[in-house]
């Protein structure tokens, strides 16, 4: 009994300060925020008017959060993809027997370092004035033109740059799972007369099955949060992904009840979609 109750306190010793912090700095100013969503709060003044559901409501007439909504979306799907399958190419480019594959997984994650806002500001300096005068001495139109100036462009600039920074992060988790398939399977599969991309798809793929749940988890989430990239990369009203558009509302436009309605209904979805994801992909590692 006295054992247990002291594994009790070493329980609550270590996760006490860390349940603290959560509460205080998660939990209350979330349950706040839901009660400020029904309430016409502008940030500042303490006077304010319970509006009941109201903001969520006049959510689905806003034809901006509709827009910023939608181009997320597909953002999104497309990074995901992007970063999943560039991450895990460069992973199993430096699992194979080189040289140099120390240096180029040093190399490849370092763009991860880099914060997201310095790297907007950077990158908009490369395309707006670098790639555009190399291309006007190359005699190039497509260089010339940054591709920051139309909505489809720009959105494909932030799917190279957030690649770019991203996927060398995400090529770490694939480096673990590849490095941890054994090798004697892949050895018996060739004996067995298994090519390369027999043993790939029926070895390989299998055991890395849980590190693709932990990598489509991690890009999924962040993409859909996407914040500092967007605010510094591409200013446009039309690239206004979700995280920025509440952004402004609550803190540019002063509506802060509406902002944090808007942020409920983005919340509520990503966790949907996020444990759907997980849902899904733990099932299909079973089944592999």
């Amino acid at each position: 009994m006295a054992k247990k109750r002291k594994s009790n306190k070493g329980f609550w010793l270590f996760v006490g300060p860390s349940l603290f912090a959560l509460t205080i700095v998660v939990i209350i100013p979330f349950l706040i925020g839901i009660y400020y969503t029904f309430t016409n709060w502008n940030g500042a003044n303490p006077n304010y008017d319970f509006v009941g559901f109201s903001n969520y409501s006049n959510l689905f007439k806003d034809t901006q959060f509709i827009y910023s909504f939608k181009i997320t979306i597909v953002y999104t799907i497309a990074s995901v993809i992007s970063i999943n399958l560039i991450g895990f190419g460069l992973a199993y480019f430096v699992t194979r027997n080189l040289k140099t594959k120390n240096f180029l997984r040093t190399g490849f994650f370092m763009p991860n370092l880099i914060g997201g806002l310095i790297l907007g500001f950077i990158w908009q300096f490369l395309f707006n004035s670098v790639f555009a005068s190399l291309g006007a001495k190359l005699g190039s139109d497509f260089l010339s033109i940054s591709l920051l100036q139309e909505r489809n462009t720009a959105i494909l600039a932030m799917l190279i740059v957030s690649a770019w920074q991203y996927a060398g992060y995400i090529m770490v988790i694939y480096v673990a799972a590849l490095e941890n398939v054994p090798t004697d399977l892949i050895e018996a599969s060739h004996i067995d007369g298994a090519n390369g991309l027999q043993a790939f798809k029926h070895i390989t793929l299998p055991m890395v099955a849980p590190s693709i749940t932990v990598c489509l988890f991690l890009t999924l989430a962040n993409s859909f949060k996407l914040f500092d990239l967007n605010f510094s990369l591409t200013p446009l009203k039309t690239t206004e992904m979700l995280s920025l558009n509440i952004y402004k509302e609550a803190f540019v436009s002063n509506s802060m009840g509406v902002g944090q309605a808007k942020a409920i209904i983005f919340f509520i979805f990503v966790t949907a979609i996020s444990l759907t994801q997980v849902y899904f992909t733990k099932k299909k590692e079973v089944e592999m």
